[in-house]
C-alpha cells in the first residue's frame, strides 16, 4: 500500500496494491502493521457500510466530544467524491475542505482522523461505501454542517439542485454555528 497525507493534517490518503491477472485482483485493502507505521496507532472497533444511488449526498457529518470518530473510507462499488472538513481548531488545516474521488476502480482509500467532518456524493448509478470507525455511532452526539455552507465554498460536480439530502443534513448547521474541536 502507499500512504500519502493529503493537505488536510492527518488526512491520508491510501492506495492498495492490485496484483491482478485474467481473473482479476487481488489487494490487502487493510494492514496494521502497515497503517500504523504511517498514520499512527488507531484502533478500530465497527465497520460500517450503506449504498446509495446516484446524485445522493451524505453529510457532512461528524460526533462531537468524546463520542467522536476516527475513519478509514472506501468504495466497493461505484464512485463518489468524499469531502472532509478540518474542524480542529489547533490544525494548521483548520476551516479547510479536501474532495477527493473514491471509486471502485481506483481502490483508493481516505483515512479521517477524529475532529473532522465528512461526507460524500454519489457521482455513479449506485455506491456502496465502507469503512471502519473507532468509536462507536452516539445519536446525542451526532452533528451535521450543511454542504452548501458558503464559508466553505465546496465546489460540486453536480448542481446542488440536482442532489438528494436527507431531511436531517437539510437542517445541518454552518461552518460558523458547528462544534469544533
Amino acid at each position: 500500500m502507499t500512504f500519502s497525507e493529503t493537505e488536510l493534517k492527518g488526512v491520508w490518503l491510501i492506495t492498495p496494491v492490485r496484483h491482478g491477472d485474467a481473473r482479476g485482483y487481488f489487494c490487502e485493502t487493510f494492514r496494521l502493521d502497515e497503517f500504523e507505521r504511517h498514520v499512527g496507532k488507531v484502533d478500530f472497533i465497527q465497520d460500517n457500510e450503506s449504498r446509495s444511488h446516484f446524485g445522493v449526498a451524505r453529510g457532512l457529518h461528524y460526533q462531537a466530544g468524546e463520542a467522536s470518530q476516527a475513519k478509514l473510507v472506501r468504495v466497493s462499488e461505484g464512485t463518489v467524491i468524499d469531502v472532509v472538513v478540518d474542524l480542529r481548531q489547533d490544525s494548521p488545516t483548520f476551516g479547510r475542505s479536501l474532495s477527493v474521488e473514491l471509486s471502485a476502480e481506483n481502490g483508493q482509500q481516505l483515512f479521517i482522523p477524529r475532529g473532522c467532518a465528512h461526507g460524500f456524493i454519489v457521482m455513479s448509478e449506485a455506491a456502496t461505501f465502507q469503512y471502519k470507525v473507532d468509536n462507536f455511532y452516539c445519536p446525542s452526539a451526532e452533528r451535521c454542517i450543511r454542504f452548501d455552507d458558503e464559508t466553505l465554498a465546496i465546489e460540486f460536480p453536480i448542481a446542488t439542485d440536482h442532489l438528494l439530502f436527507s431531511e436531517k443534513d437539510l437542517r445541518g448547521l454552518s461552518f460558523a454555528d458547528a462544534e469544533k474541536f
